[in-house]
């Protein structure tokens, strides 16, 4: 991230990113105003222009600053010596929760990314995104404990439901959440639903 907008205030900087992620996320790459994002950020074009060359260095700027962080915040706030699978997604979904209080359009930015095909970003884009999904997935997957699975099942395949449940529940959460803030969102209520459904999940898959 350009070093002068990173001394912004945090506020500001804040506005800007959303802005962006959220016409991004909405419109693709190539039907993306950034007039758009100026007035949503109110700021000017110039300034936002000051502090990124073009639209394709905010596009690319905004993917590696939002998977850093996010990879980040993995590697310091989930306990990886848990070699539960159910465990490690139920941490990576409370670091969800509390990263889309402050950036309400990061996951649904980093997700239409996964898609995005516009020439002009395509080439770095992919593989920024090779990376990513590799990493993530060593990361979280590689190491877990494989012997609590009942016999007989095709685990890998197992492990891809269980990843889609829990996507799946992170973007029924992120439209719950959408325009509350962080006194109206009950992280414990949440992840007690979660845990009801991580519940059938053992039921089906474990000893």
């Amino acid at each position: 991230m350009e070093p002068k907008f990173l001394a912004l205030e945090q506020e500001k900087q804040d506005r800007i990113l959303n802005a962006a992620m959220k016409e991004f996320a909405q419109n693709g790459y190539k039907n993306t105003s950034t007039n758009n994002i100026v007035k949503q950020a109110g700021i000017s074009k110039g300034l936002l222009f000051h502090y990124f060359t073009n639209k394709r260095e905010l596009y690319l700027t905004l993917y590696d600053y939002f998977v850093e962080l996010f990879l980040k915040e993995m590697q310091q706030k989930v306990d990886w010596e848990d070699k539960d699978i159910f465990s490690r997604h139920r941490q990576i979904a409370a670091l969800k929760i509390k990263l889309f209080h402050q950036y309400e359009h990061i996951f649904n930015f980093l997700n239409a990314a996964m898609s995005e095909n516009s020439r002009e970003v395509k080439s770095e884009l992919d593989s920024r995104k090779e990376k990513f999904i590799n990493h993530n997935y060593r990361e979280m997957l590689q190491d877990i404990d494989k012997s609590k699975f009942k016999e007989g099942l095709d685990v890998s395949k197992i492990i891809e439901i269980i990843s889609w449940s829990m996507e799946g529940f992170a973007y029924k959460q992120q439209a719950k959440f959408k325009g509350l803030s962080i006194n109206e969102m009950d992280l414990e209520e949440t992840l007690q639903e979660l845990d009801g459904y991580i519940e059938v999940l053992k039921y089906s898959f474990y000893k």
